[in-house]
């Protein structure tokens, strides 16, 4: 394996998660790997046993190793594959400019027989514009003088059995580069690989959507006990964001009505129902134990990943933190799974968005008397 890229010279442009995950495997692998934090003007070079001494980006950042450098247009015009593993944080209409502007950085010093692999989700076509921005920025034509490849990457833990290429082409290099075990890369044209990433989001999204609005109906106790065994009650608010800027992105390929766009729509709003659901849920609480708003402090704990390409976890943090102070003025974000709330008179109420943060606060917290919901399906409350 070795041979076909012993040296395969690789730009990753963005410090993300994402990003650091591939741009280790490739290094670990022996390609010539160059990292581009977006807000420094360097490409920093990984080795091989700095990608095994940092598992991730929070670990290498923390620690700042020297680490040998070289300025960002010069790594990008040796490249012989591009990967652009941005982290996105603008919301709406505006991810998309955030995203065309950085992808024009990206490639600009691009020469020719290179190879561009885009990993953020696009909706169907987004990859047609993205090629002729290509083609427009670099004056290379796309298939003939330059390559370009569709790989959206969800989290680290599991990557995309499919790559887009453009006519289809199987690359090898690309296959021993991104192929981790025994199962190679399977290539596809690009606007398959589009419609397979769609039916992987849409099934995910519909699934769950499923799931909380049936369990909106659970109202009485039995029902909400018999329901509380069942498997479904392990996702949290953290599982249901995950991949949100993938299905609004593909609600943003379509012009008015049609069956596709009353799933997403469907999807988006089920979630949206959902956030509702878990504030009525706090606010009855609160009547339930006859707390005032004035001595009752409401502390959100979700440890985020601040490195991730995707912003919609955070971005669904500030929405609900912001919604909750229409009713409460004392709330509290906690992104980090060791705060501590011992200073407060209040009655806190807090809320557990993820399995992770759940266990470490019932892990942490026992000795208080606070009481706990949990951002699942049925909302569940102890105290």
């Amino acid at each position: 394996m070795l041979s076909v890229m012993g040296g395969t010279k690789v730009v990753v442009y963005g410090l993300s998660t994402e990003g650091y995950a591939i741009a280790s495997q490739m290094a670990i692998k022996g390609a010539d790997v160059y990292i581009i934090d977006e807000s420094t003007p360097s490409a920093i070079s990984l080795k091989a046993e700095i990608a095994k001494t940092y598992p991730n980006v929070a670990s290498l950042k923390e620690d700042e190793p020297l680490l040998s450098m070289e300025p960002i247009e010069v790594a990008i015009s040796k490249a012989q594959y591009l990967f652009f593993t941005p982290r996105i944080r603008k919301t709406g209409q505006d991810i998309k400019t955030e995203i065309h502007s950085k992808f024009k950085d990206a490639t600009t010093s691009l020469k020719k027989k290179s190879s561009v692999v885009f990993t953020l989700p696009t909706g169907f076509g987004g990859n047609n514009e993205n090629i002729s921005l290509l083609e427009h920025v670099t004056g290379l034509e796309v298939g003939k003088h330059i390559s370009y490849f569709y790989y959206p990457l969800e989290g680290t833990d599991q990557q995309p059995k499919i790559i887009g290429s453009f006519n289809g082409k199987k690359d090898p290099v690309l296959s021993d580069l991104l192929t981790t075990g025994k199962k190679e890369k399977i290539f596809v044209a690009i606007s398959s690989s589009e419609h397979f990433h769609a039916i992987n989001i849409l099934s995910r999204f519909s699934s769950l959507c499923s799931v909380l609005e049936v369990c909106k109906y659970a109202q009485d106790e039995i029902t909400k006990n018999d329901l509380s065994s069942d498997d479904f009650q392990e996702i949290f608010l953290d599982d249901m964001v995950a991949g949100l800027l993938d299905l609004k992105s593909l609600g943003s390929s379509f012009e008015g009505a049609n069956t596709l766009m009353y799933l997403i729509n469907g999807s988006v709003k089920g979630i949206d129902g959902y956030i509702k659901r878990l504030i009525d849920e706090i606010r009855t609480t609160l009547k339930k134990n006859d707390l005032k708003a004035s001595r009752t402090k409401i502390a959100l704990s979700w440890t985020l990943d601040q490195h991730s390409m995707r912003g919609d976890k955070i971005e669904m943090l500030q929405n609900l933190t912001s919604r909750l102070r229409d009713y409460i003025g004392d709330v509290e974000a906690y992104e980090d799974p060791n705060f501590d709330l011992f200073h407060s008179d209040k009655t806190t109420i807090v809320v557990a968005c993820s399995k992770s943060d759940l266990e470490n606060i019932k892990k942490t917290k026992q000795d208080s008397d606070l009481i706990i919901v949990k951002a699942n399906p049925l909302c569940e409350t102890t105290q």
